[in-house]
């Protein structure tokens, strides 16, 4: 297999001076983003999910289903699906439709909710928050491995015999599980078996060290085969004809989205200029210059952490269209070429055919999941 490279956006709606664009402008304009990812070469289209009003992706299966209409081949993934206050025979059915719809081409990215507005919203208890995806995550991996199923837990009616409709294209939807970092949750995605998805906002490049060394270890004490088991890691940044107009062009617009789509967190998240050039450099874990910066800062990434996937959000903080257009066409056509050329990536089973836990039962111990998604913007962690 080739080194993936792809995008992701969680459809925030960001203000700018003229107020910023509306929730059908930004759909629209982030069909219009997997479509020019793939025609210009790139792996992997993502969307995250929020349930809050400065954001459009609380469904994000049938935003994935539309731009599965408007393409052919590039991989269409949740990035991620809030599984802890979702029900997973109904994430599978939305997902294996979107399989359908799009030609086998579907994948889920499960965690928990970097945010907490799912809760309340879907009648979920936060004091229960490991359990409920510990129980979720199994089931969720159990209803790819049988139908029909026959299963019982605490946070759902049992299922007897249930036939669950339709099946997907592929022979088992990948299901890849999101981790920001916490040890546990790297833990948890080795022992099942499943590929992992890393997330970093910011920090040293460094930073999931050890969360890469227990994800492996795990797996080999599971008896699965480390090497078989595909890592992705996925970042904020942008890519531009020069470094200093990339940071230029980024800077003002990524500070605005961490201030305002951090709001109701209830903190501040102030990011001075000398702080964001820091985290630019090659130590620091933001994507962002020419594109020689940016393959070189991926290609670190690879080394540090053996993954095989890299996706970036390139438009966070409502960088306009045009640009982020521009940028999606740099990463596909001078940054992802060089990517698979250069980075070796071992021939390994897909993601889809990733082992089953050895029971859906749920986990006596449960343990947190990270995001895929950034905590800025984040669907999970």
């Amino acid at each position: 297999m080739a080194f993936e490279a792809g995008i992701i956006t969680f459809g925030e709606v960001t203000p700018d001076a003229d107020g910023g664009p509306s929730p059908a402008e930004r759909m629209r304009e982030t069909i219009e983003q997997a479509e020019l990812a793939e025609a210009v070469g790139l792996d992997v289209f993502g969307v995250g999910e929020h349930h809050r009003s400065d954001f459009i992706a609380s469904a994000p299966a049938p935003i994935l289903a539309a731009a599965a209409a408007r393409t052919r081949t590039i991989r269409l993934t949740s990035a991620v699906t809030v599984l802890s206050t979702a029900d997973p025979v109904r994430v599978f059915q939305d997902f294996a439709t979107l399989d359908l719809i799009s030609g086998g081409r579907a994948e889920v990215i499960a965690g928990r909710g970097s945010y907490t507005e799912s809760f309340p919203l879907f009648g979920h208890s936060l004091e229960e928050y490991n359990e409920l995806y510990a129980e979720k995550l199994e089931l969720l991996v159990a209803l790819r491995e049988r139908n029909p199923i026959t299963w019982s837990g605490r946070y759902r009616a049992p299922l007897v015999a249930a036939d669950v409709a339709p099946r997907p294209l592929q022979e088992r939807l990948p299901v890849w599980v999101g981790v920001g970092g916490t040890p546990a949750s790297a833990v948890r995605a080795g022992r099942l078996g499943l590929p992992m998805a890393l997330a970093l906002l910011l920090g040293p490049v460094t930073s999931h060290a050890r969360t890469v060394d227990l994800y492996r270890q795990a797996a080999q004490d599971a008896g699965h085969d480390p090497a078989s088991m595909p890592i992705s890691i996925s970042t904020h940044g942008f890519v531009g004809r020069t470094s200093q107009g990339a940071r230029d062009l980024m800077y003002p617009h990524f500070a605005v989205g961490l201030r305002e789509n951090n709001h109701q967190r209830g903190v501040g998240f102030a990011l001075p200029r000398r702080a964001f050039d820091a985290q630019a450099t090659p130590g620091g874990g933001l994507v962002v210059g020419s594109p020689q910066e940016v393959i070189d800062k991926i290609s670190t990434f690879h080394e540090l952490y053996g993954v095989r996937r890299f996706t970036v959000q390139l438009g966070f903080g409502g960088v306009p269209q045009r640009e982020h257009l521009a940028a999606i066409e740099l990463f596909g056509t001078e940054v992802a070429p060089v990517l698979r050329r250069e980075l070796a990536v071992p021939e390994v089973a897909p993601a889809s055919s990733a082992p089953a836990p050895s029971s859906a039962a749920p986990s006596s111990t449960p343990a947190p999941e990270g995001a895929t998604a950034l905590p800025a913007a984040a669907g999970a962690r």
